[in-house]
């Protein structure tokens, strides 16, 4: 779980450029990455909404063990 002021920093980066809030929360090679991307080159705002919404409510590390596991 990240701490208080880790989230805090992600959000105010998500307000700025939200990529860049949801690269440093997922990664840069998630599909939340890559949808927050398409939708700031198409809107700026949507970007926002969509940024805030992956780095508040979708938990990574929920998804993180799915993802890795070898055999």
């Amino acid at each position: 779980m990240a701490s208080r002021c880790e989230i805090l920093c992600e959000i105010l980066l998500a307000i700025l450029i939200p990529p860049l809030g949801v690269c440093l929360r997922h990664g840069c090679c998630s599909v939340e990455f890559f949808i927050c991307l398409v939708l700031t080159i198409l809107g700026y705002v949507p970007g926002i909404i969509y940024a805030l919404y992956a780095i508040v409510f979708i938990d990574r590390d929920r998804f993180r063990g799915d993802y890795y596991q070898l055999a």
